[in-house]
């Protein structure tokens, strides 16, 4: 049986530490779905929905079994819906267990169809964020250390 994961969140901007874990789940599952989310809640994107899957895409275009997709409602919902019976998600920290944990909850207590997955950053990745990445820039900080040439470029121009 194929097994087909999804990763999502909001990718505002898509990280090193994001393709890290997309390349690590690429060889754990069949198939990988990012899954970019259109609703972003309380969140102020920097990048437009748009924006953020054409930066995923060309972020993640060499790997053969992921694939782009954008989103919106429950994710859990989303994951059931298309046959995705992993949800992937990313822990940085201890501090980022808690939430993660309750999300993994809440979602199986919507349906048992779908399991999550935690998977950690390699080291070097772990202290990095999308939210942490835009501060920097908007601060003109350089962030070419945390994120692909083509998004840094794209920042780079947004913050001008």
């Amino acid at each position: 049986m194929a097994i087909s994961a999804m990763y999502p969140g909001t990718f505002d901007p898509i990280t090193l530490g994001h393709e890290d874990l997309v390349r690590r789940a690429a060889r754990l599952f069949d198939h990988v779905v990012v899954a970019i989310a259109l609703d972003t809640g309380s969140k102020v994107p920097m990048f437009t929905f748009d924006e953020r899957v054409e930066m995923a895409e060309q972020a993640l275009q060499h790997h053969d079994n992921v694939e782009i997709r954008g989103y919106s409602g429950l994710t859990v919902e989303y994951a059931k819906e298309n046959g995705h019976q992993v949800i992937i998600r990313g822990l940085r920290a201890v501090s980022d267990f808690e939430y993660e944990f309750q999300l993994a909850n809440m979602n199986r207590a919507l349906t048992e169809d779908v399991e999550t997955v935690f998977l950690t950053p390699t080291d070097m990745y772990t202290y990095i964020s999308s939210t942490l990445v835009r501060e920097v820039a908007q601060l003109g900080g350089d962030v070419s250390g945390f994120v692909s040439p083509q998004v840094k470029a794209a920042i780079e121009e947004r913050c001008k």
